[in-house]
């Protein structure tokens, strides 16, 4: 399980200061949608005075001003048209920033797992990893589109209510103003609440992603073991944590929307209450005292949705928190521009692979290799045996540098491989692994996975070498046959020899 460490306010605040890094490029989409957030509040504040001054044309009892009423409905339908074409305007803007944004914190987390170190990705649950990728990019999306959609027209029509009611009574005003305190306590008592939460429930979900991956893709070993017991308690676990994060933070979330309609409720009414007595001396027409009753529905309105927004912009914030602690991972350390790229021609000539007093652990304190010393010459054909866990894959895994070794020296043909490219050195070893590995794709695919430009005699003749020839013909479309994920039906030992038809088609070594 993750471990449950708080998060901090600093690094929140360090968390907020990325995403706008990351807005930044679109900074232009940013202020087209704040122009046009600003025209729309500009314009559904107005309507309100537009209707204010519709209601006084009524001078009595069967007694309307058609005359003056006329142009008063025109212009209404135009701030109506406008305001609907800006709206329009503005999600798009924000459509636009949101996706593109999520499309380039997913490319750079795609490009950063290509270059992790493979103790990194060893020693983490591959669902977990996906989780992030997936589904917390998702809620991040999500939680940023609300974010750009509602804060800023929410800010906007705080402002501009105050605003114009400023411009038409100053008491009843002040009664608005006194009240919002109770609304900004509220925003802030949820938005503290629901962060801890939203992210554990964040963490839990990439447990359980993690727990699926692995049964769905070890399911024979589940069956074949009797697993099934076990592997429901350990689901049971996880669920009940999510389900109790889950909760807790739908809980207080749930709680914004009556906890902000209560407030909206004690500012129209104290909106009604002065304003019907300015009304009755005289201090304002009854369609001003529609107008702001008006507003004071659209000023409380905002503080609504800017309370609901904040728990979703909390979950987002969370979210891209643990993407980012994936994306700060440390790569592999870059190849220095002196390093030797090592060509095939010098490997057919290599004379020997030395290893020289080489000593490695992957926890420090659990020696594994010490001293171990090795001189492979050309043509010669070595094979390391063992019990499980003596070090056999660890070895293959220091040759390709896969892992750094902690003492001693690797050479190829004298030639330490530090001071060689790791793609040159990688690119010069053929790996089969126990543990087989396909794509989705035709055979053919598979085979030429590291050479997608090869022809398919060049495939054919990899296939023919390891003896994967004669049952590819028999699938039913020969080398175009579909395969799924790992395999699919394929048996574990065609399996193998696709792999090794993958290596040989890399590597054509004559027999």
């Amino acid at each position: 399980m993750a471990d449950r460490e708080s998060f901090s306010k600093e690094s929140q605040k360090n968390t907020i200061k990325r995403v706008f890094a990351f807005i930044k490029p679109y900074r232009g989409y940013v202020w087209l949608s704040l122009f046009f957030a600003f025209i729309t509040v500009l314009t559904t504040l107005y309507a309100p005075i537009v209707t204010g001054d519709a209601i006084d044309m009524i001078i009595g009892e069967g007694m309307v001003d058609f005359t003056g009423l006329k142009p008063l409905l025109m212009k209404f339908a135009v701030v109506i048209l406008v305001t609907a074409v800006t709206q329009w305007l503005m999600s798009l803007c924000n459509n636009r920033i949101t996706y593109q944004v999520v499309n380039d914190i997913r490319t750079q987390v795609f490009e950063r797992i290509n270059h992790l170190p493979l103790k990194y990705i060893d020693s983490k649950q591959y669902g977990e990893v996906v989780s992030r990728i997936i589904n917390d990019v998702d809620q991040f999306s999500e939680g940023l589109l609300m974010g750009f959609t509602q804060l800023f027209t929410g800010i906007i029509t705080i402002l501009g209510t105050l605003l114009f009611m400023l411009s038409i009574n100053l008491r009843i005003t002040i009664v608005v103003v006194l009240i919002t305190p109770v609304s900004l306590f509220v925003a802030s008592f949820i938005a503290k609440k629901t962060y801890h939460m939203f992210r554990l429930q964040s963490e839990s979900r990439g447990d359980m992603t993690a727990l699926v991956d692995e049964m769905i893709g070890n399911q024979k070993i589940v069956q074949a073991f009797g697993y099934e017991d076990d592997a429901m308690r350990r689901f049971d676990k996880i669920n009940g944590e999510l389900s109790k994060y889950s909760l807790r933070a739908i809980f207080f979330s749930s709680i914004t929307n009556p906890a902000t309609r209560f407030v909206n409720g004690l500012v129209y009414a104290g909106v009604g209450i002065v304003g019907a007595f300015a009304a009755v001396k005289g201090g304002i027409t009854v369609g001003q005292l529609s107008c702001f009753l008006s507003y004071a529905n659209q000023y409380t309105k905002p503080f609504n949705e800017i309370s609901g927004v904040i728990t979703e912009v909390q979950n987002a914030i969370a979210c891209a928190a643990r993407v980012f602690e994936l994306m700060d991972e440390p790569v592999e350390e870059a190849d220095m521009e002196e390093r030797k790229v090592l060509t095939r021609e010098e490997v057919e000539q290599a004379s020997s692979i030395t290893l020289s007093h080489v000593a490695f652990s992957y926890d420090k304190e659990k020696p594994l290799i010490r001293d171990l010393n090795l001189n492979v010459k050309k043509g010669q054909r070595v094979a390391i045996v063992g019990p499980t866990g003596c070090g056999k894959s660890t070895l293959i895994n220091l040759l390709m540098r896969f892992y750094d070794i902690d003492n001693g020296s690797i050479a190829i043909n004298g030639t330490s491989i530090y001071k060689i490219t790791r793609d040159s050195l990688r690119g010069n070893y053929g790996m089969v692994l126990q543990e087989t590995w396909l794509k989705s794709g035709t055979i053919a695919e598979n085979i030429a996975y590291g050479r997608p430009d090869a022809s398919m005699e060049e495939i054919m003749d990899a296939a023919k070498a390891c003896h994967a020839h004669s049952f590819i013909k028999r699938m039913p479309d020969g080398y175009h046959t579909v395969i799924g994920e790992d395999g699919g039906n394929l048996s574990q030992g065609q399996k193998q020899l696709l792999c090794i038809a993958r290596v040989m088609l890399e590597h054509p070594w004559k027999k």
